[in-house]
């Protein structure tokens, strides 16, 4: 569903009205309404002045307007899930006011790195016509909020400078470059025979919505005679026809009774050419006509607005605005349905342990000690098939037992060996001794010292022999 409509804040053309107040400022100058909003005026420094101050004159009017329920009426289509999207020309943003985020709003705009420069999702207003609470750049189009220093500097004719471009010269000139062309601020609003500055994203906007298929389309408070407002209208009003049910269909109670249809809600009954295209005209005002929508829609679809019953107080004297706890739940952690038994605390990290005794857990018990390492694992626990890891019993070399060789003529066989030694007497004979292996790895034996053989001295006294007397 959608809702465009346009509406004056204030009377232009009265006594009191913003175009008096222009001419009094600026008596020799003729200019009339439609030129006020023409690019055109920005040709002459003169025209200029007078559209700066009749746009601070609107601004100050704009500020203290306040949403109406046409306003309001948009806003609850969008909460009760009825509206798709609602484009409007106005440029006072009371639609923002009423709670609808627009393409201006600073939570619409897209400040990633995405193509789009707004957020699908997020922007609920389509201001086709700009918005008169921010200023652009001239020259850079960088935009900035309205403040009271832009419109006191309107309100005397003038423009402020773009701080972003003076930012960008200062700094160039800083480094001895030469400086930029320093562009200056407007109402960022888009006037006739004028491009919009993000019409390519309004436009990506307008084919999406079309493709969503939108069941009804209405239209409020708009003259219907600008170019471009009438053409997105005409798109709508076509794809919401296609959707139309069948005359020759039978009736059924679920179909709904303006499905596929275009509503026009003005004083001013629309021109020949809509004749085709709209298919209710309500004459009248807009405020009034959705006061009754309201009024009937509550009536006949009670259940849209029921509303969520809130807690009543205790009613107590002493507890007057408290509400009563019926039931104190605790120790909820682990618990999934009812009757379910409550999961070990420890499992959870930064729970505090219960100072009560717990029939899952207690803390009293001797906690078993962690198993020990594989290398301080006592012997009796080895789960190895030998008593010492893999990585110590590969480098254990196993000891060999020396070979016995039988007799049976083999080359330096022990016995054979023997008896050669045994005839051996010259010189040039040589025993290689016992054939004994030994493995590598093994330490030899210490041998003992051969002691030098001891030499045995016989020492005879001198025996006396008695001479014969």
């Amino acid at each position: 569903m959608y809702q465009t409509y346009e509406r004056v804040s204030q009377d232009f053309r009265s006594s009191d009205g913003l175009y008096s107040l222009v001419k009094q400022q600026y008596p020799d100058v003729v200019m009339k309404g439609r030129d006020l909003f023409d690019a055109s005026l920005f040709r002459d420094s003169t025209s200029t002045s007078v559209f700066y101050t009749f746009i601070s004159q609107l601004k100050k009017s704009i500020d203290v307007a306040s949403p109406s329920p046409t306003h309001r009426f948009i806003k609850t289509l969008d909460s009760k899930k009825k509206l798709l999207r609602s484009y409007t020309q106005n440029i006072d943003g009371l639609e923002e006011r009423a709670g609808l985020i627009g393409t201006s709003s600073h939570e619409a705009k897209n400040h990633g790195k995405g193509k789009s420069k707004f957020k699908l999702k997020e922007v609920r207003n389509v201001q086709l016509h700009g918005d008169i609470h921010r200023v652009r750049c001239t020259f850079c189009s960088a935009d900035y909020p309205c403040t009271q220093e832009h419109v006191d500097s309107f309100l005397a004719g003038t423009a402020p400078d773009c701080p972003e471009c003076a930012s960008r010269s200062s700094a160039r000139v800083a480094r001895s470059a030469r400086a930029l062309k320093v562009g200056t601020l407007r109402p960022a609003i888009v006037l006739y025979d004028e491009p919009h500055p993000l019409g390519d994203d309004i436009g990506s906007i307008h084919s999406a919505d079309i493709a969503r298929k939108p069941d009804m389309l209405i239209i409020m408070g708009t003259s219907l005679k600008v170019h471009g407002f009438k053409k997105l209208v005409k798109d709508f009003a076509r794809a919401v026809h296609e959707l139309a049910p069948s005359p020759a269909a039978p009736s059924k109670k679920t179909l709904k009774n303006f499905a596929g249809k275009v509503i026009f809600v003005n004083k001013t009954a629309p021109g020949t050419e809509w004749d085709n295209i709209i298919d209710y005209h309500v004459v009248g005002e807009t405020d009034r006509w959705v006061e009754k929508v309201v009024e009937d829609w509550k009536k006949a679809r009670p259940a849209d607005w029921e509303v969520q019953k809130t807690l009543v107080a205790t009613g107590k004297t002493s507890t007057a605005g408290t509400f009563h706890v019926a039931k104190e739940i605790t120790n909820t952690i682990g618990v999934k349905g009812k009757g379910a038994k409550r999961k070990n605390d420890r499992k959870h990290e930064n729970v505090p342990l219960a100072e009560e005794e717990d029939d899952v857990f207690d803390i009293t018990l001797p906690l078993p000690s962690p198993p020990p390492s594989p290398s301080k694992r006592p012997r009796s626990r080895c789960h190895y098939d030998v008593e010492m890891s893999p990585s110590k019993k590969s480098r254990e070399v196993p000891v060999r037992e020396p070979i016995e060789f039988e007799e049976r003529g083999l080359l330096f066989g022990n016995k054979t060996n023997a008896k050669a030694r045994s005839k051996a007497s010259s010189k040039d004979d040589f025993d290689l001794g016992e054939n004994i292996i030994k493995p590598r790895g093994v330490p030899k034996k210490p041998t003992k010292a051969k002691l030098p053989k001891a030499q045995v001295e016989v020492v005879l006294e001198p025996r006396r022999i008695a001479a014969p007397i």
